[in-house]
């Protein structure tokens, strides 16, 4: 029950810190926490603790618990990004997340087709043909499980330790797309056949291939993103 409690407080305040309705400088106060949210002297100090550990805020004797300026956030953190998508500035985070992907996801691409062992290419071919089986389906969550699954062996099989860190981030703008409605109401068929590209170039060791077919991926992507975010605003 605590813990439940504590994810509860620490998802409000994230997301008000997050989206700027707790701007950098703000002060919290714990015994304010503690009325606001009905929480006990811990619940609060275990959020404000966490916080502090992703940079949103600090601590300053005297004074309380303060807003950082963004500059000093970890914006690699799962939560920091599952918030922005959440909130107001979702179109700017994807903006900097698919850009990301961009710097990133090719050359993972290029470097696991020279380095990923045989288990890894016959994995990741096996991938390609169920993202293929599920969007025959139609079966969005069937599909974005094993596209996760997919980008997350991608970037491990790079052999790049930190490429593989990004997997998280990778897994909350590929779940973010799908919950706020930003993916195609069926995955295209050419975004799947370039997974599939991607996978065959992999087993062949052919670096040049899967990094250009996963270029094609996040350019695609970009570009789907700027649709439905354009979309949905002029709905508004």
């Amino acid at each position: 029950m605590g813990s439940d409690r504590h994810e509860e407080v620490l998802a409000v305040l994230g997301a008000a810190i997050a989206n700027g309705e707790l701007a950098p400088g703000a002060v919290l106060r714990s015994d304010e926490l503690q009325e606001r949210f009905g929480a006990s002297r811990t619940v609060a100090r275990e959020v404000v603790r966490v916080l502090e550990t992703m940079g949103l805020t600090t601590s300053r004797r005297r004074v309380g618990v303060i807003v950082s300026d963004p500059a000093g956030w970890n914006h690699y953190d799962p939560r920091l990004i599952r918030w922005q998508l959440d909130g107001s500035g979702r179109a700017a985070a994807l903006r900097t997340l698919t850009e990301l992907r961009s710097g990133v996801e090719p050359s993972a691409a290029r470097f696991a087709a020279l380095r990923a062992t045989p288990e890894d290419r016959g994995r990741l071919r096996a991938l390609g043909h169920r993202l293929e089986e599920a969007a025959r389906a139609r079966d969005l969550t069937t599909f974005l499980g094993h596209d996760i699954a997919y980008h997350d062996l991608l970037l491990t099989a790079s052999g790049n330790a930190m490429f593989a860190q990004l997997s998280s981030v990778v897994a909350e703008v590929l779940a973010g797309r799908t919950s706020h409605g930003l993916m195609p109401e069926e995955p295209q068929p050419e975004a799947v056949a370039l997974h599939v590209e991607v996978a065959v170039a992999v087993d062949a060791g052919d670096a040049d291939r899967a990094e250009r077919a996963m270029r094609d991926i996040v350019d695609q992507a970009r570009d789907e993103i700027a649709a439905a975010v354009s979309s949905n605003l002029g709905e508004q």
